[in-house]
């Protein structure tokens, strides 16, 4: 696995362990981070490569610093 890989996994992982840990479901997150809800899932499971932009939405959304989802637990 590259390194571009490893990090849009990591990352999708990181999402989905705080959106979890704040009771959310995808469909919650999406609408709180005006994003889709397909856009969440496939953050999760590593099929977007996301932008900044989108980092600080969800960031926002899970009322997390940006910094937060990429630290790996």
């Amino acid at each position: 696995m590259d390194s571009k890989q490893e990090i849009l996994i990591k990352f999708g992982e990181r999402v989905r362990e705080i959106r979890k840990e704040k009771g959310l479901s995808q469909e919650e997150l999406a609408h709180k981070a005006d994003l889709h809800r397909t856009y969440i899932g496939m953050i999760e499971r590593a099929e977007k490569n996301i932008t900044l932009i989108n980092i600080e939405k969800i960031a926002n959304a899970l009322e997390t610093k940006i910094e937060n989802l990429f630290l790996c637990q």
